[in-house]
């Protein structure tokens, strides 16, 4: 069975969607058959890999008049798999209020595929709505990105509550992957102050790893690229290659256990 992580943060501009691009991408180089799955009606995971306007969407297999099989599509990498989003979606939430058990739609498409992964990495909607929430129901944790610049903990606390609210009615297992510090600047002070808070807070679950800012990452997701494929030798390729080995041997230790 699959290992799904939902990469989620409210708060927009925080390299969420470029954390599940890059850690999805970098999973499949390590030959980990991993499914990206888009649930931001923004659609930029699926732009980034190159998936524009694709119809049927992960909308289709919310609403049920698709099986998740159906939709799901190859990438231009092997091992990697996408459920692209696309426009259709921003009106998903409405539709799904008055559809029965409507928290656990996304769960139970995923549970009819997980066994054909080793990582499910989901990209959630830069808010706390009924999307957000059944990422959070059929993931068995959750990865936190953290920009490390002003307000950076705005919202947090938001966050933290709506997992908690998850685990005591629909996900109880629901666990905290990590919290990944993002768009570091070692030149900065702030960065520095951020950092130091963030771990002061969280404590061991914050990554070792840290995704430094860098310009190829900013550039890459418009040439429809990873940033592994767009620019291997930059500074954020090698960042989030040190983050793929750091979960799967989190991830490895875990099973061992």
């Amino acid at each position: 069975m699959a290992k799904i992580i939902s990469i989620a943060n409210q708060k927009g501009g925080v390299g969420k969607t470029t954390t599940t691009i890059n850690l999805s991408a970098l999973l499949a180089a390590a030959e980990k058959k991993t499914l990206l799955v888009d649930i931001d009606p923004q659609a930029n995971s699926s732009s980034g890999l190159s998936v524009t306007n694709h119809s049927p969407s992960v909308y289709e297999v919310l609403v049920g008049t698709k099986n998740i099989k159906e939709v799901i599509i190859n990438t231009f990498m092997p091992f990697l798999d996408m459920l692209p989003s696309n426009i259709n979606l921003v009106g998903a939430e409405i539709e799904m209020v008055d559809i029965e058990n409507r928290e656990t739609l996304l769960k139970s498409a995923l549970n009819q595929i997980s066994s054909d992964y080793d990582y499910i990495l989901i990209d959630c909607p830069p808010s706390l709505g009924l999307l957000t929430l059944n990422a959070l129901t059929a993931a068995d944790s959750v990865l936190i990105p953290v920009q490390c610049e002003y307000f950076a903990l705005e919202g947090l606390g938001q966050l933290l509550n709506t997992i908690n609210i998850v685990k005591k009615h629909f996900n109880k297992d629901l666990a905290i992957e990590g919290v990944l510090l993002t768009m570091f600047d070692t030149r900065l002070r702030l960065s520095h102050q951020v950092a130091e808070e963030v771990r002061k807070y969280f404590g061991e679950k914050v990554f070792n790893t840290v995704i430094n800012r860098n310009v190829r990452i900013s550039e890459a997701p418009s040439y429809g690229k990873p940033i592994i494929l767009y620019d291997a030798i930059s500074s954020g390729a090698q960042n989030y290659m040190a983050l793929a080995s750091e979960l799967l041997e989190k991830n490895s230790e875990l099973s061992k256990n």
